[in-house]
């Protein structure tokens, strides 16, 4: 995760216009036509400001400079104006950000705040039996189906968490087939309750277990998803993204 500082400038916030809209998936970004800005990218434009340089920017990441470069006319083609370039002079020329870019990097990390704020206390715990192994990787029967896990080596009762943040809603007409999803666990189940904060908002779907799963959505995608109480919904996560632990007895 970017652990860098925000911006040290313009604490003005932007609204977000009527052409973009956030990402429903687990990892905070924002989508503008068919970019999305995510760590990488704001960790980009922060370096670009505290070097004053797209090139040493790009040097300070470990990324190549056309890369950068490419990249940044991406985000510029989507956002609008993210840079200022000035050449020669006294100070030999140099690179800042846009007022725009400040205001995105803001949007970026409310976004980013409200879906940590709510996964580090959101975890589903679904517990059941270890039926079958595979390396690390566990098949593990609970009350709302099969699940695929991370499990311990040494026990065959145990308890399956699922953040949150880690798990993607989808309609069941567009949901994708198992086989076409790295997101191998799938449950169908109805929404029983959608919370919703200024950016971000958690959904809860019952899935025929005593423990329901919650998944975290922006609200625009709550909208753009029609999610009211009672709506069919189908929940995915990796397999990867859950760990499973020994009950305690």
């Amino acid at each position: 995760m970017d652990t860098t500082m925000p911006p040290r400038r313009h604490n003005r916030f932007a609204r977000p216009t009527d052409r973009e809209r956030m990402d429903a998936g687990f990892d905070a970004r924002l989508h503008a036509d068919d970019v999305a800005f995510g760590a990488r990218d704001a960790a980009l434009l922060r370096a670009i400001d505290a070097t004053g340089s797209l090139n040493a920017a790009a040097e300070r990441l470990g990324r190549s400079y056309s890369r950068a470069h490419g990249r940044l006319d991406d985000l510029e083609a989507a956002f609008g104006p993210l840079v200022e370039r000035t050449r020669g002079g006294a100070s030999g020329g140099g690179t800042a950000l846009t007022e725009d870019a400040y205001a995105l990097l803001a949007r970026f990390e409310r976004l980013r705040a409200g879906y940590a704020a709510i996964a580090e206390t959101t975890v589903a715990v679904l517990s059941g039996t270890v039926v079958d192994r595979d390396g690390e990787l566990g098949t593990v029967e609970t009350d709302a189906g099969v699940v695929r896990a991370l499990v311990p080596p040494d026990a065959d009762a145990v308890d399956v968490a699922v953040r949150a943040d880690a798990v993607t809603l989808h309609a069941p007409d567009d949901a994708p087939s198992a086989d076409a999803t790295s997101a191998r666990n799938r449950f169908e189940g109805t929404v029983e309750r959608v919370e919703s904060g200024d950016a971000v908002a958690r959904v809860r779907v019952d899935v025929g277990a005593d423990t329901a799963l919650d998944a975290l959505l922006t609200v625009d995608s709550v909208e753009r998803l029609g999610l009211r109480v009672g709506h069919p919904v189908v929940a995915s996560f990796k397999a990867t993204a859950t760990r499973a632990t020994p009950t305690e007895r």
